[in-house]
Parts: structure tokens; C-alpha cells; sequence
């Protein structure tokens, strides 16, 4: 389960790939997960209200109202018991990935010597920086398979409890990304459980967590809720990108393990990058309003549909519970990269090999996602239904 991964941006590797390529109709690109929705209306009147704090030093740990905004909307998403602690529970991100790239940092640090090289667990596909975190921590990444074998989703029943032993932290996104695959509650008890056994972190990826179809993603603060001990060994990253279509904001949080966020924010202070005092108060009022993201979420609910009718004669139900990709299983037409390439000459639709979000685990298992195809139903549903034609079209021919 653990070789080698090479760090790459899988938009670099795709401009390699279709370099030199003519694209065969005006392109659509469907290959960035950003969000491409309206940018809510009261991110304007906040910023302008706040203009004159940009001429301050944010502190790293956020306002009061940040952070008390942060934690009242988790604890009314999540029905928390336990409220999240207004000073200690929450931590403001430059985007939830520096937070992730920088907890691993601290994860290795805080674990120490384990008789071993330390180890960080990450699901494969996987969202890059995972490993890029792992390879900045020192320690060694090692790859869990999340096919469909697992239900999209890193089995940890099949790691060997001396590898636990070893391991500092475990990425696992809910809904994952790529494939959109939602862990249970009690999948999430599992973990927790499992984390606070052998003394690693459970690093819980949930900045797709409000976008969803039927029922909203159980959380993994809600289960430690549930467990009534507390927010130990669990740290839960999400942002504002996804949820209120605000990408280049660039700001997210992280919540729960008060002593994890202590120790992590003396070390933010003097490495990590700072949250704008007005990007802050358009978090406030952001997480004050869910009205802009059930808007989002019927939007998203339109695409879906149109891929069900356009897609679904082709590769039956293609809809994930959660997310905005659809994650295609193209191998009976040549695999994720020979399809990307096809559908950019011949439609000029850009998509996403699954090959590029996934490393290699050998011959025995290959890459998992070379035979998949990654669409981020990201644009205006009459130009995502614009761009299904079209690979409907290439795909039938």
C-alpha cells in the first residue's frame, strides 16, 4: 500500500496531455472543481463596510465573531450536544488547504518517534495535497484504496494495526472527492474510535458537505458528538468555496480538537498565512445564511438531472450522493485518458482523466482511477447540458 507518489498537478499533467491539440467545437471546461454559481449578494455591501480593516495584522486564531459564526453553524448543521468552544474549538484557514497541508506538519511533530518512519493514511483517489502534505511532514504516504470495491471510500479495516501504530494522521474526505461518496454516521464513529486507539488524527475533509442530493452528509464533529467524549483526535476542515460559491475568497476553518488547534496555532503564527479581516466578515455573514446555498444546491440538482437523462442510456445511474463530479467508468472506451483526449479533439469538452487524481500502487493494483473520467459540473446548467450532449455525441459515434 505505500511506494513513492509523485507530487504533480493533474492540470499540468492534462496540459501535457492535450498540448498541441485543437479543439474540436468552442471549448467547455469541466475539469476544476470551481464553482462557477453567483457570488451571493451580501459579499459586496460586508467587504465594503470592512474596507478599512485590511489596513490591520489579522491574529491568527480570528475574530470573536468568526469564529462564534464558525461554531454556531456547526453546531445547527450538526445538532451538537457538545457546542463547538467559541475560543479554543475553531481556527480561520487561507482556504481549507493550507489548513490541511499545514495540520499534517503538526500531526508528524506531535506524534514523535514510532518505531518506525510515521506514516499518513490517505484514500487513492485522493485530493493532492494530502500527499503533498505527507511528503512536507517527513513522513511516509500510504495509499487505501477507495474503489468500488470499498464504496469509494478507504476500507481501514484492512490496514494492519502495526501500521496504525506508526501513523500520525488520516485524510478522509466525506463527500470525497472525486467520486462522491458519503460516509456513514457510524462509518465515522468507526474512525474516530479507531484514531483515538492508536493516537493519530482523523483529518476530516468536508468542504463538499453541503452540496448534496436527498439528505445531507452525516458529519464527522457530529459523531463525536454522538460519542458524548468529547472532539479528541478529530479535526474537521471546510470553507466557503464549494458552499457559498466563493473560491477566490480564499477562506475556511478548522474545528474540534481544542488541544490539536493550541498547539497547531503557534505554530500558524509564525508559518501559515493570515484571513483577511474583511474576508472574515463575509465569513460571518456567509454562515449566517443557508438561503444562497439551497439556491446552490437546486442548481447543482438541475445538472444532475440533465447528466441522468443525457449520460444515464450510457453508463446507468451516474448521480453520487454528495459533491459536484461526476466520476465516469470509461474503460470500454479506452480509459480515462484516451477519452479526455477524444472528447477535447472532437467536442472540445476538457474533462479529467482519474488517473491524474490517483498514484500508482504497482502491478497488483495499478491506478485505480486510469479508468475513469472526472467531469466538475461546475457551469450553467444549459451549458453543462451543452457539454453532456456533446460527450454523449463522441461517445456514441
Amino acid at each position: 500500500m505505500s511506494r513513492p507518489i509523485p507530487i504533480a498537478s493533474p492540470f499540468q499533467r492534462l496540459a501535457a496531455l492535450l498540448d498541441g491539440e485543437t479543439p474540436g467545437l468552442s471549448p467547455i471546461d469541466m475539469t476544476i472543481g470551481e464553482p462557477r454559481h453567483k457570488v451571493p449578494d451580501f459579499v459586496g455591501p460586508v467587504l465594503a463596510g470592512a474596507l478599512a480593516d485590511f489596513g490591520r495584522y489579522p491574529p491568527i486564531r480570528g475574530t470573536n465573531a468568526f469564529r462564534s459564526a464558525v461554531a454556531d453553524w456547526l453546531d445547527r448543521r450538526y445538532g451538537l450536544q457538545t457546542p463547538i468552544d467559541r475560543e479554543t474549538g475553531v481556527l480561520p484557514l487561507n482556504g481549507s488547504r493550507e489548513g490541511l497541508f499545514f495540520a499534517a506538519i503538526e500531526a508528524v511533530k506531535r506524534r514523535g518517534a514510532v518505531g518506525g518512519r510515521t506514516l499518513v493514511l490517505l484514500p487513492n483517489p485522493f485530493y493532492q495535497v494530502y500527499a503533498a502534505a505527507a511528503e512536507a511532514a517527513g513522513a511516509e504516504a500510504v495509499l487505501l484504496p477507495a474503489g468500488p470495491d470499498t464504496g469509494f471510500l478507504p476500507d481501514l479495516a484492512a490496514v494492519e494495526p502495526a501500521l496504525l501504530e506508526r501513523t500520525a494522521a488520516l485524510f478522509f474526505a466525506s463527500p470525497a472527492n472525486p467520486q462522491g461518496a458519503v460516509a456513514s454516521l457510524d462509518g465515522w464513529v468507526g474512525l474516530i474510535g479507531l484514531a483515538r486507539r492508536h493516537g493519530f488524527m482523523l483529518f476530516a475533509d468536508e468542504c463538499y458537505s453541503e452540496i448534496w442530493r436527498g439528505a445531507p452528509p452525516p458529519g464527522v464533529l457530529e459523531a463525536a458528538d454522538r460519542m458524548g467524549d468529547g472532539y479528541g483526535a478529530v479535526v474537521s476542515f471546510n470553507s466557503l468555496s464549494k458552499r457559498s460559491n466563493l473560491p477566490g475568497l480564499r477562506c475556511g476553518f478548522a474545528a474540534g480538537d481544542a488541544d490539536f488547534l493550541a498547539g497547531w496555532a503557534a505554530f500558524r503564527n509564525v508559518a501559515a498565512p493570515q484571513v483577511p479581516l474583511p474576508v472574515q466578515a463575509v465569513a460571518v455573514a456567509a454562515f449566517a445564511d443557508e438561503a444562497h446555498v439551497v439556491e446552490n444546491r437546486r442548481l447543482y440538482d438541475l445538472k444532475f438531472a440533465a447528466a441522468e437523462a443525457r449520460l444515464g442510456p450510457l453508463f446507468g445511474a451516474v448521480t453520487p450522493p454528495g459533491g459536484f463530479f461526476l466520476w465516469l467508468d470509461v474503460a470500454r472506451f479506452g480509459g480515462g485518458e484516451a477519452v479526455a483526449a477524444r472528447l477535447w479533439r472532437e467536442a472540445g469538452v476538457k474533462s479529467l482523466p482519474g488517473a491524474y487524481l490517483a498514484a500508482d500502487t504497482g502491478p497488483a493494483g495499478g491506478n485505480p482511477g486510469a479508468d475513469y473520467l472526472r467531469l466538475a459540473m461546475v457551469e450553467a446548467p444549459d451549458r453543462t447540458d451543452a457539454a453532456l450532449a456533446r460527450i454523449t455525441g463522441v461517445l456514441t459515434r
